[in-house]
Formats: structure tokens, C-alpha cells, sequence
């Protein structure tokens, strides 16, 4: 008989001990997992040299009205928000601190910073000098230079061929339904929108034959930052079909995290310093006069929600650093309102339908 068969039978409380015992060792190990898995999530945001952070979805925010150096802004909710002015961009002395709604700034992210649209916001910022333009999400505050409405991330910048030469001619329009996505997913609401039919039919009837969609890697930075490289856009190696009318939910979760950069032909564009906007024109024709030895200036009428202003603009400049002294020659005449605006050409204003 083989000894096993002698063996006497295990009792079934220490067969049960020793079940448990692995069961508790199992729960253990779990734990030291998790611990482990925690400590290098914080320790992977907490880094500042990183270069690909996780999606981030910041506190929603809109905020009071501030004051820098002299200047009020007025932070508010505008669906209707279109402009045209320069812009510029922020990278590596800001890389790994808090923005404005309290995420870590990645400059190889795609992100900007607004004053005054809700964080966060999603706009298209189109390039006017080579006809590139991507969406952006608004998670930050700035930029406070009179003569820029918008500052985008160097990832930005490099997608939208302007880090080189550090500043470019821009439109920028706010994109309404996937602004609202953004905010509701910062509120911990979801992120559904609906759209109607009627909403549906007009994206889909929008003209899309001249726009291309196309991925670009970033351009790498070799020159030396006195060595800016104007040139236009590349050859553009991948193309996809676009469709205004694919509106997901998560549109503005990969507008960051998955950047297309689409590219169409823009129209010819000035750089203007606006002086002023009156609704009496004498006033208008004051003010010109005043200031008519520093640069040529116009009157230009325009119509808003049946009021007609009359707006004192100086130029055309050719240049950015030209608009920018004579924005602070204008600024020290005591127009303390003037900016640097952008106007396409044939388009007559600064919410040009051209551009």
C-alpha cells in the first residue's frame, strides 16, 4: 500500500487557512500595486521635464473683472467672439507651472491663453500669413502685451508655422458647441451637446472642397532664435477628407490631445492701429486729426446692431515690431483703447467674413 493511502486526511479548517492565507497574500500584493501605481502617477505629473501629460481637465472658470498694468479686462461667456489681431506664443519659462484654471502647463500640448473667454474655451485659430489653422482649448489667462489677443503653446506655435518668427497674423473664432462640451466636462456634467437638424443641415451644407485636414508632426528647431525662418508652409505629405458635419462628443477632449491642422487659401492682410471707435463722427475726425502726423490715418464707418460707429485707424504697417511702436506712440497720445488690429483684404472690418 502506498504510504500516501496512510497518509490521514487534511482537515478542512486548515485547507481553509491556508485558501484564506493566499487570498490575503493576493490582496497584498494588489495594494503594494496600487500604492506603486500611485506614487508614479504622482511623481509622472508632479515632473516638469515631461513631455507628453496625461489629458487634464481643469476647474471651469470665468472670473471677475481684472486689472494689469492699468488695463481692465472683463472675463465673459461670448459664443459670437471673432477677431483678428497677432499672435504670439509661451513655452519654456511657464512649462510645468499651474495655468489660470489650475492645470500644469505643457508646452508641447496643444493649448493657449485668452483674457477674457471662459476657461476652458475651444476656438480655431487660423493663420493669415500661410493659411493654417487648428483647434485650440483655452486653459489660461493672457496674453497682457497690448498688441496681442492671443498666446499659444510652442506646440501650437510650431503646428501653425509660426514659432520662428514668434509672432503671426491670426483670426480667432470661438467654436461654440464644443465650448460648451468643455465646460460641462470641467463641471463634471458629461460632455453631451445636442445638435439640432436644422444645426446639422447648415455644417453640413458649409462649403469644404478648398480646405484640406492633414496631421503635422512639429517642426524641429535648429536656428538660433535671430535666425527666424519666414518661409511658407511645407509640402503637405498626408491628406484626409474634412468634414465639418463629424461633431463628436469628445471633440473637445482630442482637439488637445489629437491636433489636425487644416489648411486653406486666406486672403491678403494689413496691420492697422486702431485708435478709437465713436458714433459721432466729428469726434471721429478729431481724433484723426490729432494724430494724422504719426502714421496715415482713415476714418472707416461700420455698422453694429444698427449703430453706426466711425473707427480711427493708422497704417497699413508691413510688420510687427512696426505696429508695436506705433501702437505705443498712439498709446502715449493718450488713446488709451487703441490696439493692433488685422484686416483682410476687401473685407472692411475687423470681423472680416473673408478671413
Amino acid at each position: 500500500m502506498p504510504k500516501s493511502a496512510l497518509r490521514p486526511a487534511r482537515p478542512l479548517w486548515r485547507l481553509g487557512c491556508q485558501v484564506t492565507g493566499v487570498a490575503t497574500i493576493l490582496v497584498m500584493l494588489a495594494g503594494c500595486a496600487e500604492t506603486q501605481l500611485a506614487v508614479h502617477s504622482v511623481k509622472r505629473i508632479g515632473a516638469q521635464n515631461q513631455t507628453s501629460a496625461p489629458a487634464q481637465t481643469g476647474a471651469y472658470k470665468i472670473g471677475k473683472p481684472y486689472e494689469i498694468a492699468g488695463q481692465w479686462y472683463y472675463p465673459a461667456v461670448d459664443y459670437e467672439y471673432r477677431e483678428t489681431g497677432i499672435a504670439s506664443w509661451y513655452g519654456p519659462k511657464f512649462h510645468g507651472k499651474y495655468t489660470a484654471n489650475g492645470e500644469i502647463f505643457d508646452q508641447n500640448e496643444v493649448s493657449a491663453a485668452h483674457r477674457t473667454l471662459p476657461l476652458p474655451s475651444i476656438v480655431r485659430v487660423t493663420n493669415l500669413e500661410n493659411g493654417r489653422s487648428l483647434k485650440v482649448r483655452i486653459n489660461d489667462r493672457g496674453p497682457f502685451a497690448r498688441s496681442r489677443i492671443i498666446d499659444m503653446s510652442r506646440k501650437a506655435a510650431q503646428l501653425l508655422g509660426f514659432e520662428q518668427k514668434g509672432t503671426a497674423k491670426v483670426m480667432v473664432e470661438v467654436l461654440e458647441a464644443e465650448s460648451q462640451q468643455a465646460a460641462l466636462i470641467a463641471q463634471g456634467k458629461g460632455g453631451s451637446v445636442m445638435v439640432t437638424a436644422a444645426e446639422k443641415e447648415t455644417v453640413t451644407a458649409a462649403p469644404r472642397a478648398s480646405v484640406e485636414t492633414v496631421s503635422l508632426d512639429a517642426p524641429q528647431s535648429k536656428k538660433a532664435p535671430s535666425d527666424f525662418d519666414d518661409s511658407p508652409a511645407p509640402a503637405l505629405a498626408k491628406r484626409a477628407k474634412y468634414d465639418p458635419a463629424a461633431v463628436t462628443n469628445d471633440a473637445a477632449v482630442t482637439a488637445q490631445a489629437n491636433p489636425e491642422v487644416n489648411v486653406s487659401a486666406v486672403p491678403p492682410s494689413a496691420i492697422y492701429v486702431q485708435a478709437g471707435a465713436f458714433s459721432v463722427y466729428d469726434n471721429a475726425l478729431n481724433l484723426r486729426n490729432q494724430l494724422y502726423n504719426l502714421a496715415p490715418t482713415k476714418i472707416e464707418p461700420i455698422d453694429v446692431k444698427g449703430t453706426t460707429f466711425y473707427r480711427v485707424r493708422l497704417g497699413p504697417m508691413a510688420t510687427v515690431p512696426e505696429a508695436d511702436v506705433l501702437l505705443e506712440r498712439v498709446l502715449a497720445s493718450g488713446q488709451t483703447g487703441a490696439r493692433v488690429i488685422v484686416e483682410c483684404a476687401g473685407a472692411g472690418g475687423n470681423t472680416p467674413a473673408g478671413c
